[in-house]
């Protein structure tokens, strides 16, 4: 916007509509964590969340599940030619017994 540079951090649901979204100047944790705070406030926690890739993302997940004693699934994925993404999914879990409830290995 008027020739500076801006990282949009964009929500959308299961259908590809966007449901929130916010420009920052900087791609850092915190944008990602107070963009995940107000998004999770608006609409409620998800059980997964698709991202591309950036660090930042992931540690505000990771972030914000150690904090409110969620289990966001992080789904990593890599932009396909049709602009979607698609890649693997990553559960962050609490502790040893919410990885063996949810079927997943200890990380």
């Amino acid at each position: 916007m008027k020739g500076e540079w801006y990282y949009l951090y964009r929500a959308v649901d299961k259908t590809g509509q966007t449901i929130d979204f916010l420009l920052t100047v900087q791609r850092d944790e915190h944008a990602a964590k107070c963009f995940l705070t107000k998004v999770i406030h608006r609409h409620g926690v998800p059980e997964k969340i698709t991202i591309d890739g950036s660090a930042a993302n992931e540690a505000a997940i990771k972030s914000y599940n150690a904090e409110h004693w969620t289990a966001i699934t992080i789904r990593i994925g890599k932009p396909s030619m049709s602009g979607k993404l698609a890649g693997k999914t990553v559960v962050y879990c609490r502790d040893r017994t919410d990885a063996l409830r949810n079927g997943s290995a200890y990380t």
